[in-house]
């Protein structure tokens, strides 16, 4: 395994396109489990130029406004101008409605241990959950300062530091690694839309080059350990002005930001998507479950890095194969860790809804749970008390059999 390497992530602010989508989607099945803990949900969107495409399939007793529910978050992402915007965009539906299944109509929370194993799986998923000690959040660098710099670029437009930017934007972090450890910051990307009415007395690319620096760079930098030098490569809309951006000018699809939502391409992921589905859906919450492994076998400091892999089969309620890989940084063996994570986590479908309370955090939470992780992370979210970035189960795993 190489030890000395340069890596790259991306992150993508609310505006684009692809995160419109996914916020769609998890605001929909927010609104079908406020009503209805026990809604069957799948919702995937589609948008390009002025139109919005919202595909469903949901058994539910809940009543959900999909058109009103999309403005409302085309809205407040804050797509206002003429391309594109909540009030004028059409939004088409394609909505399938099936009968309730009797078996689902289940609280885990009153399940004994013989009844949450008698719960199986309805699709079959091989996915990951991934940790290392890079940063404060068991987060890779380079996509941990990617959603940093996504984030900052959100908030000065939201604040009018910076008006002229639109909601549509990107940003990539190169890192440099020396013996397998963060090293120095390689470069920095970012593509910034502006207001197509503030491009003739706007700013030009110097004096935008210039507003990335002070307003998002250096403040999205200030709390590191290492911070961008002499030597690093700084590129802010390297072919020119972005103008609007949006919808208006790529398209956006629900879960086409795999990367974005998991480990920015430093570790693997099942390739499903994230948003858009109910508690009921392991590709779902058995990422979540793995991360939630895995960010402990590394907060125990059993590893420096750990991937955690479940395997899942229609008609099983928990995992058929687990395995654990800590690329050569692990305290003791791979196969214990895999011993003590068997005998400490339940990776079981209702078991899983049960520990994380999946059914009941968005009427729970103000304005919804789900959408909230639809943008900048479905996982190393500090921002967001998420039952699987707790560490609790650190200190029994360090102990193992003890």
């Amino acid at each position: 395994m190489k030890k000395d390497f340069m890596f790259t992530s991306e992150s993508v602010t609310e505006g684009h396109p692809d995160k419109l989508c996914d916020q769609i989607s998890d605001a929909i099945v927010d609104h079908f489990l406020q009503q209805d803990p026990y809604s069957r949900i799948r919702a995937e969107c589609a948008v390009f130029t002025n139109i919005v495409f919202i595909a469903a399939r949901f058994e539910s007793g809940a009543t959900v406004d999909f058109p009103n529910i999309a403005r409302q978050i085309i809205s407040h992402i804050g797509y206002t101008g003429n391309t594109f915007n909540a009030k004028t965009c059409s939004i088409l539906t394609g909505l399938k409605e099936s009968r309730r299944e009797r078996e689902y109509f289940i609280d885990e929370r009153n399940l004994s241990e013989d009844e949450i194993d008698r719960i199986p799986v309805r699709d079959q998923a091989t996915i990951f959950g991934f940790a290392c000690n890079q940063t404060a959040s068991y987060m890779p660098l380079p996509l941990w300062l990617a959603h940093k710099l996504a984030r900052r670029l959100t908030s000065v437009r939201f604040q009018h530091i910076l008006p002229y930017l639109e909601p549509d934007g990107k940003t990539q972090v190169g890192v440099e690694y020396k013996n397998g450890r963060p090293y120095r910051i390689h470069s920095i990307t970012i593509i910034a839309s502006q207001d197509k009415t503030t491009v003739n007395g706007g700013p030009d690319l110097k004096r935008l080059h210039n507003d990335m620096l002070e307003h998002v760079i250096e403040p999205a930098f200030h709390d590191e350990e290492i911070m961008p030098d002499s030597r690093t490569k700084i590129f802010i809309n390297p072919d020119g002005p972005v103008i609007t951006g949006g919808p208006s000018v790529h398209s956006g699809l629900t879960g086409r930001k795999n990367d974005v939502d998991t480990y920015g391409g430093y570790a693997r992921h099942s390739g499903s998507a994230l948003s858009g589905k109910d508690p009921l859906r392991i590709d779902r919450i058995g990422a979540y479950a793995a991360r939630y492994a895995a960010k402990n076998v590394v907060a125990a400091g059993l590893a420096d890095e750990c991937e955690v892999q479940l395997s899942y089969s229609i008609g099983f309620s928990k995992p058929v194969s687990i395995q654990i890989e800590t690329f050569g940084t692990g305290r003791i063996s791979d196969e214990e860790i895999d011993a003590r994570i068997e005998k400490y986590f339940d990776f079981r479908l209702a078991g899983i809804i049960k520990q994380f309370n999946l059914r009941y955090l968005p009427s729970i939470i103000k304005g919804g749970f789900y959408r909230k992780l639809a943008a900048y992370g479905h996982v190393g979210r500090m921002d967001i008390g998420l039952p699987w970035e707790l560490t609790d189960k650190a200190e029994i795993l360090k102990q193992g059999a003890m």
